[in-house]
């Protein structure tokens, strides 16, 4: 039993050493291209091509008026620039998105309002309904929380002319709300983490780069090449990006083109963005990992890291496996080969990214990476419901709606209305949390007991994040006015 237990825990740990490993690699990939620049060729702006945004909204009233106002004021021929809201909202969104576009379409913008009567497809069913009557030749894409700058279609249309082969262009996410609270602090550096560092190696090592659902422009001929949007993911950026890649397509990301956007309020609504990305990951993985393995057109290292990346969020389930075992071998009194500290040195390669990213991105920097370790335990709180998403992802006959990550929580001077308004359906995570509450703790007690500090950092660091994550949910559903394990949906993520 002991030998089991032993093989066991270090079968997981090892794997997940693997991912820290990777983090090394990322590091010095970014090290190597970290002089390249992206210059943005010269052009003719009399010849700039037509060019259309699309914004998909599904009940956004907080935001839909900045993102409308943000959007028109896009420097760009007007005549070549063409607009389209497209509003699958079953609330009074739709009618303040109706004033604002009647009000720029009577100062000669090109905008329409495009209504659907059902949500068939979600997000990618909207992209693709829109499609048809898009008159550009290059489709921008900005969800509700985004707010572009002016600049934005001048710094990224140019890198398209003159070279047909590129299919997607993709910018770098800011945050509106960094400094809100410590828990969109956190988010801003783990984004950061992706974007600065995972983004730029991606690119420049042509490893797979891809669309990140927003702030990105693509040809059109790229997407009908690739088969369009499709919606059996809840991942339609990577589906569609991964198609793209095995089909030849170039992409493009640019770092120094930033497009702030708001990062979710509430614990829910985060746990929620990350269990949706998570089981998104897992299920373009299935559809998509031996055609990427076998893609003679990309290196080993780049498929592989393609791959691994893909499979990133599964580091939650091995996290969770790890920390199951801690009780028995203690229980057990198993002692631990002294090489283990390697996996420990391994460990480093992820965090790393973190730290590095803050230093290449503000002056600041310091400062930003204190609430490193709020990321860290929320990370490790949110282990459960990015689980149990990608858990679900395996049930391929079940059906995965797509549940939008609620915008505005910033904007709404009453956070306790906007809960109220746009609170999302318990998912049963915080039951999941509170039992390992209970678990940590009865672990780390007894290893107090018995004198063994080995598995205590693991054990404190783990009672502290999913106190943490418990505690957040706990308030929020305590301020929204309902038990915190009632689910009382004012939204509906269904189709019809």
């Amino acid at each position: 039993m002991t030998n089991f237990f032993i093989v066991i825990y270090i079968a997981v740990l090892g794997i997940l050493s693997i991912y820290g490993l990777l983090g090394f690699v990322t590091f010095f990939l970014f090290w190597h291209y970290k002089n390249e620049r992206d210059l943005a060729p010269v052009v003719d702006l009399s010849s700039l091509p037509d060019v259309t945004v699309q914004l998909p909204i599904y009940n956004e009233r907080f935001v839909v008026e900045r993102l409308i106002e943000s959007t028109v004021s896009l420097n760009y021929p007007k005549d070549r620039l063409q607009i389209q809201v497209i509003d699958d909202s079953d609330d009074e969104t739709s009618e303040v998105a109706a004033t604002r576009i009647s009000h720029f379409q009577a100062q000669g913008f090109i905008i329409e309002h495009i209504r659907r009567t059902n949500r068939l497809g979600y997000k990618a069913g909207a992209l693709a309904a829109a499609l048809d009557s898009a008159q550009g030749e290059y489709v921008a894409i900005f969800d509700a929380d985004f707010q572009p700058q002016s600049e934005f279609l001048l710094d990224t249309i140019p890198f398209f002319i003159g070279n047909p082969r590129l299919g997607m262009v993709q910018a770098r996410w800011g945050h509106l709300n960094a400094s809100d609270s410590p828990l969109t602090a956190a988010q801003s550096i783990a984004l950061d983490k992706h974007f600065v560092m995972e983004q730029n190696v991606r690119n420049r090592a042509n490893m797979f780069p891809k669309f990140n659902g927003s702030a990105g422009i693509w040809r059109r001929t790229c997407v009908e090449d690739a088969g369009g949007w499709r919606a059996d993911t809840v991942c339609e950026d990577l589906c569609l990006s991964t198609r793209a890649t095995l089909k030849g397509w170039e992409f493009r990301y640019l770092a120094d083109v930033v497009a702030p956007a708001e990062l979710p309020g509430g614990i829910r609504a985060y746990k929620n963005q990350q269990a949706r990305w998570a089981k998104g990951s897992i299920q373009c993985l299935q559809k998509y990992g031996q055609d990427i393995i076998r893609d003679a057109n990309h290196t080993l290292a780049g498929r592989l890291y393609a791959v691994l990346s893909m499979s990133a969020y599964g580091t939650h389930i091995l996290l969770l496996l790890l920390l199951i075992l801690q009780l028995p071998m203690i229980l057990l009194d198993i002692s631990l080969p002294p090489y283990m500290v390697l996996f420990t040195f391994l460990g480093i390669g992820q965090p790393l990214l973190f730290i590095m990213a803050q230093k290449e991105t503000y002056p600041d920097w310091r400062r930003r990476i204190l609430y490193f370790p709020t990321l860290l335990l929320v990370a490790i709180g949110m282990a459960p419901s990015s689980t149990k998403a990608m858990l679900e992802a395996f049930q391929t006959k079940k059906h995965h709606p797509f549940t939008r990550t609620p915008k505005g929580y910033s904007i709404q001077s009453n956070a306790f209305q906007w809960q109220r308004l746009y609170h999302l359906p318990d998912d049963g995570s915080l039951w999941m949390e509170l039992i390992l509450v209970v678990y940590t703790a009865c672990g780390l007690a007894l290893a107090a007991f018995r004198g063994q500090s080995g598995p205590m950092f693991l054990l404190f660091m783990s009672l502290l994040g999913f106190t943490y994550v418990a505690y957040l949910e706990i308030r929020e559903t305590w301020n929204r006015g309902t038990s915190p394990t009632q689910s009382n949906p004012v939204i509906s993520n269904k189709n019809p």
